[in-house]
């Protein structure tokens, strides 16, 4: 045989080895997309939003107010486009907020409710078990369903809410010294059957930000992107962040900026 043609038999040879194993990612990843879709067209999401909106028009709280003069950053009441806008800074509390931190701001001061009642259950645990917030984001969610992700970006306090976000996003910490980088600032990685986006490419970026808050078919509750954070700090072994945290609302400054000009498209379904 002629030696000049053994590198092309062996390159040749190693095209093919991974060529299976690469078609079979591709095919399951392609499976896991139509049996996501499927079930989409039923998504249970959609009791979480006829509660919501229930709730969001209960008198509640020692005020027995409803939450229709809450002002989630498109005016006192305006839900519709609300999500798609948030994170953003608010004057009236001199802080950048999410969804979440603004509820309890709406929840404390026009119905009355402690921090601690209005925090009370913030993620379901099944029966019995259901979480207020939960249920409130993702009525508010499902009205910017079709718009543009546009948080905001402007206010010296945005800006800098999106630097401290990129920086624990970067941040490399904890037994495992992860970060959350580690899994997501790179092209076609996955773990187990789970794809993992790239969060440092707009596309990948749009398409993940865009699909929360979501059912999670394995927990049977609809998780907020709140929920979905702490659970990734939680698999870096890393301390979990009080709920409705400075620094989760950083983070999540940051990956809806990554993630701007995409089409919002939740309540999703997940895994």
């Amino acid at each position: 045989m002629d030696q000049s043609t053994c590198p092309a038999i062996v390159a040749t040879g190693l095209l093919l080895a991974l060529a299976g194993p690469l078609a079979q990612a591709q095919t399951t990843s392609e499976s896991l997309a139509k049996y996501r879709q499927t079930l989409a067209e039923d998504n249970p999401a959609e009791l979480w939003e006829m509660r919501g909106e229930a709730l969001w028009n209960e008198k509640r709280g020692p005020k027995q107010v409803s939450l229709a003069a809450c002002d989630l950053g498109r005016g006192p009441g305006v839900v519709k486009g609300a999500y798609v806008g948030l994170p953003k800074y608010f004057a009236d509390t001199d802080k950048v907020q999410d969804v979440e931190q603004r509820l309890i701001t709406c929840m404390t001061t026009l119905q009355g409710l402690s921090l601690d009642e209005a925090t009370k259950q913030p993620f379901g645990a099944g029966t019995g078990k259901k979480s207020t917030m939960e249920a409130l984001v993702t009525w508010i969610a499902s009205a910017s369903r079709g718009m543009k992700i546009a948080p905001g970006s402007t206010h010296p306090k945005e800006v800098q809410a999106y630097k401290i976000g990129q920086t624990i996003f970067n941040y490399r910490g904890g037994p495992h010294d992860f970060a959350c980088a580690t899994c997501h600032a790179a092209p076609a990685q996955r773990i187990r059957l789970q794809d993992l986006p790239n969060l440092t490419d707009k596309t990948d970026a749009r398409q993940s930000y865009a699909t929360w808050p979501a059912y999670r078919v394995s927990q049977g509750e609809v998780r907020t992107m709140q929920h979905r954070l702490n659970d990734c700090f939680r698999q870096q072994r890393f301390p979990e962040p009080g709920y409705a945290s400075d620094a989760i609302t950083a983070l999540t400054m940051y990956l809806a900026q990554q993630a701007q000009g995409g089409d919002y498209n939740a309540p999703g379904l997940k895994r």
